[in-house]
């Protein structure tokens, strides 16, 4: 769980609406990559979102009105937080409510340098008042020193180390090294971050981000910023309408509806924009990758679907909200089988596959490719650990909700990831969201060195918990495809529909996370969001917890499948690199205990690789939970383990034993239950 605080204030901001209206990849084997009411005096109507906590269409207009307002405010805010006095705002994005709400998302400065990991979301009412600020780290950004140790050459030549040991060729930074404080884990630190760019190992461009400690010269953290995945007669969404724009008797692919978003040929190269797509009948492609054209008209169109379902369904104008439409680059290298955004570009870049012959344009890996750009515009999830998971996630999720809203004949909506491009070359999918296992290397659940894999691979239980919150767990067919969706802990979840997942899902994004939000955070994000669309005792409420809890996240919303609970919440101590704690509770319940024993655990650390955690029975029997991990370095237990415990009986003293094998880091159990 992310740290939130609460402040209150009378300042007021008008809403954009109202001061307008005054004045007038995809893939790892190749794709990428406060709680407001809109009135408290009314509950929720059964079954349906509070009107006033959807997000309002803002027109890029409006919402440069809110961000006008947010930068001539930012002093004021940041001494309202109580900053320092060497730390100042920096205005990233702005959303809206319909009742008004406005979130704010900042990054921050100290003493004039970019503090990685200090975005923070201010979330302020109608009347002024700011109800919630998510802060991506809780810890004080002060007394930092800015004078490195370190020489930046020292700095630049461990990042172009990094880079080659993944693959890279290139032989110097893309930048010279500049000062950050580094925020994102732990106490704040003066550090280094350079960037590499050239190409990575499979010809995909590179910009490995590698951050150094200004200090000790030790590597902090890297991740790579590069994120994998008329009439056209296109090659899988068939004969459809394309926003052209006509020049003199010539016709080009710039969709002048959509923020002129243009789509443009690379002709196998592999660097620049390439030629814009133009042609004298406005007729694009022919429906087969041996003509050019034809690939231009794929990822044009599931540029305009994606530009449509975000515009139309939440109400954001592009990617960035403002309107301003990205590009596409198509024929991207010789049978190159990748698929890329670029925040460096504003654009997305598809390759032609196998033997040039499937273009990876399908309408799935646009949207996603595309939602990477709107990630990296709102919460800025970073591109590794668990937040790289979510963000993996968040473009696989996203890419269902726009092909299901599309509607197209002849690449209907399903809860399969790159099913058309065929990338294995067998016909098969690239990932599953029912039971994404079924890949061969994604993972169903959260486990704790989930964050230790590639992002691919654990956008697993995020896209698992999005299946199950849509159509709920065990077998269905949805537009002829077969599903058949496992819970971690053996029990069922009731759907609630895609649509109101993805508008969970969205809003959490825009509205909750930050940028190292891990899987307790995410689930922490929706819960606050399913709250205030449909209160906290709605069936959304409790689908939220129970989907989450499918997927080994958090405990359910009945304890567990409405068995007895048994809980202890008296906080414990860990004591650093010490000895086991335990805390107890006693169960009177008769018999034995179940062969799907729930142990929902809550415990606040941070660096939880460092703790181990076991149950121990009555009769002294002990069953691992999470063990030692030397690398995963992130904040936090919080989860649901399933026990077989059906050779112990029930009743007796049951304890949960905590021991921390690892300096420099502290925690405590804050609460433990037992369900049975």
């Amino acid at each position: 769980m992310r740290p939130t605080s609460h402040t209150r204030t009378t300042r007021r901001r008008a809403t954009a609406v109202g001061a307008l209206l005054s004045a007038a990849a995809l893939l790892t084997v190749g794709l990428q990559a406060g709680a407001a009411s809109a009135d408290p005096t009314s509950a929720p109507v059964a079954g349906q979102a509070d009107p006033g906590a959807l997000p309002a269409k803002l027109s890029p207009a409006q919402r440069a009105e809110l961000l006008r307002e947010a930068n001539s405010t930012k002093a004021e805010t940041a001494k309202e937080l109580g900053l320092g006095a060497k730390e100042k705002l920096v205005v990233r994005d702005v959303v809206q409510d319909r009742d008004g709400t406005t979130h704010t998302r900042y990054e921050r400065t100290y003493d004039g340098l970019p503090v990685l990991g200090g975005d923070l979301v201010v979330a302020e009412t109608k009347a002024g008042k700011t109800e919630a600020v998510t802060k991506a780290s809780g810890a004080k950004l002060a007394g930092v020193d800015t004078t490195a140790e370190v020489a930046a050459s020292a700095a630049e030549e461990q990042a172009v180390g990094a880079a080659r040991a993944e693959g890279s060729k290139k032989t110097a930074a893309e930048k010279a090294p500049r000062k950050v404080v580094w925020m994102a884990k732990g106490s704040p630190t003066l550090a280094y971050e350079t960037v590499v760019g050239g190409l990575q190992h499979d010809g995909t461009p590179n910009e490995l981000h590698v951050v150094t400690d200004a200090a000790t010269g030790a590597k902090i953290y890297e991740w790579q910023a590069v994120q994998n995945e008329g009439t056209g007669n296109t090659m899988y969404g068939g004969q459809v309408g394309l926003g052209t724009t006509q020049s003199g008797s010539s016709f080009n692919l710039t969709d002048g509806a959509r923020g002129n978003h243009k789509t443009y040929n690379l002709n196998r190269g592999t660097s620049g924009t390439g030629t814009l797509f133009s042609g004298a009948d406005d007729v694009w492609g022919d429906g087969t990758p041996q003509n050019l054209e034809t690939a231009g008209a794929d990822a044009h169109y599931g540029a305009a679907l994606t530009w449509d379902y975000y515009k139309n369904v939440h109400g954001r104008s592009g990617i960035r909200g403002d309107g301003v439409g990205a590009y596409s680059r198509v024929h991207y290298g010789n049978a190159y089988v990748n698929a890329f955004w670029q925040d460096s570009c504003f654009c997305m870049t598809y390759g032609d596959g196998s033997g040039n012959t499937k273009p990876l344009t399908s309408i799935d890996v646009a949207a996603h490719e595309m939602t990477h750009g709107v990630t990296s515009n709102t919460a800025g999830l970073v591109y590794s650990g668990e937040s790289g998971g979510l963000n993996e996630a968040t473009s696989d999720i996203m890419a269902a909700a726009v092909e299901f809203n599309a509607n197209n004949a002849s690449d209907k909506g399903d809860y399969l990831v790159g099913e058309k491009i065929d990338i294995r070359g067998n016909g098969t999918p690239l990932r599953y969201m029912d039971k994404p296992s079924k890949d061969g290397s994604s993972k169903d659940a959260w486990y704790s060195g989930i964050g230790s894999i590639d992002v691919h691979y654990s956008s697993g239980p995020a896209n698992h918990f999005f299946y199950l919150l849509s159509e709920g767990s065990g077998a269905k067919t949805v537009n002829g495809v077969n599903y058949d969706s496992p819970t971690s802990d053996g029990l069922p979840v009731t759907g609630i529909g895609r649509e109101k997942a993805a508008l969970i899902w969205y809003k959490a994004l825009t509205t909750k996370w930050s940028s190292n939000t891990n899987y307790a955070g995410a689930r922490t994000g929706t819960l606050a969001v399913a709250g205030e669309l449909y209160g906290t005792t709605s069936a959304e409420y409790k689908a939220v917890q129970d989907a989450w809890a499918g997927v080994a996240v958090g405990a359910r919303s009945g304890g567990g499948g409405g068995g007895t609970s048994y809980e202890n919440t008296t906080p414990v101590s860990i004591p650093d690199n010490g000895a086991a704690v335990t805390s107890s509770i006693a169960v009177d319940k008769t018999g034995n205990a179940p062969a799907t024993l729930q142990v929902a655990v809550d415990i606040t650390h941070t660096w939880r690789g460092d703790l181990v955690v076991d149950l121990v029975a009555p009769d002294g029997s002990v069953y691992n939970l999470k063990p030692f991990s030397s690398s995963d370095s992130a904040d936090n237990v919080q989860a649901t383990y399933t026990v077989n415990a059906s050779s112990e009986v029930a009743a007796g003293t049951w304890k949960l034993r905590v021991q921390d094998k690892a300096a420099q880091d502290t925690g405590r159990i804050n609460s433990w239950k037992l369900t049975f």
